[in-house]
């Protein structure tokens, strides 16, 4: 005989600021992630932060480790915009770069070590529905990543420069890469 399906019991939804910007939850006001992230992208953003949280609870007493888990929550807070510049005010230049990297680095720290990342994936958590915007961005914020080795940009599975590549980029991890 089969067992039952599990499932978990549905939680309501907090309630929301009227401007929609925080999350009311226990009496106190929480940044709520920006709305315009696509579905699939929020998803796995919300996947490492959870991992991230697990992770600093596992460490504790480690303070490498702790440190490191501690940067993984952060870096996934700032892609999903509960942290750093406010995801509904117009980013600054060094907003958007700081967010493009966290959506960077987070989404690469979610798939498996040999999977790749889009540029425009980044661009899409960062730049709401004028994504296309924060490409040059994308693909500047890429090129800093790459030229400290933490990630490595490539065209059809090769590494390239991203100073001279044109077109279709992916990004994996780099050699100094510290997931």
């Amino acid at each position: 005989m089969a067992e039952p399906e599990r499932t978990e019991p549905e939680r309501p939804e907090p309630e929301r600021t009227a401007d929609g910007h925080h999350l009311v939850i226990d009496s106190r006001r929480w940044r709520a992630s920006d709305p315009t992230i696509p579905d699939g992208l929020r998803a796995e953003l919300v996947g490492e932060l959870m991992a991230a949280r697990r992770a600093v609870h596992a460490a504790s007493g480690e303070a490498e480790a702790v440190a490191a888990a501690r940067a993984r929550v952060q870096d996934a807070k700032v892609a999903l915009g509960e942290r750093g510049e406010p995801w509904w005010e117009p980013p600054t230049d060094d907003g958007l770069r700081q967010r493009l990297a966290a959506a960077m680095r987070t989404l690469l720290r979610h798939r498996e070590p040999t999977v790749t990342i889009c540029p425009s994936d980044a661009a899409r958590v960062a730049g709401g529905e004028t994504w296309r915007t924060a490409m040059d961005a994308a693909r500047e914020v890429a090129a800093e990543l790459a030229a400290d080795g933490v990630l490595e940009v490539r065209q059809r599975g090769e590494k390239v420069d991203p100073a001279t590549a044109t077109g279709a980029l992916r990004l994996a991890r780099g050699p100094s890469w510290s997931g």
